[in-house]
């Protein structure tokens, strides 16, 4: 299977709390850190003004990471589907 991208940060308790989940299920990832360059924050925040899968989380003011992108091009926020909630098409 083809690397998910994983935009993130390490500040985000969520962003770090993923990378060992990832581990555990073998999964592989591209982790983009949005705040180690300004050609990451970029990318993340076309995705993010382009994706409807961030409408809530901006409406809320908040920044939507950790998000996932899959190799089929859907997006998922948050680690719930890491933890056998919801998400991954592909995993």
């Amino acid at each position: 299977m083809e690397a998910i991208k994983f935009y993130g940060a390490e500040i985000c308790k969520d962003c770090r709390a993923a990378h060992p989940l990832l581990q555990e299920k073998g999964i592989g990832v591209e982790y983009i850190d949005i705040t180690a360059s300004t050609a990451n924050l970029r990318a993340f925040l076309a995705l993010r003004d382009q994706e409807p899968a961030f409408d809530k989380v901006k409406a809320e003011g908040r920044i939507g990471s950790p998000a996932f992108v899959f190799p089929d091009g859907s997006v998922t926020l948050g680690v719930e589907w890491l933890q056998g909630e919801s998400g991954c098409r592909n995993c």
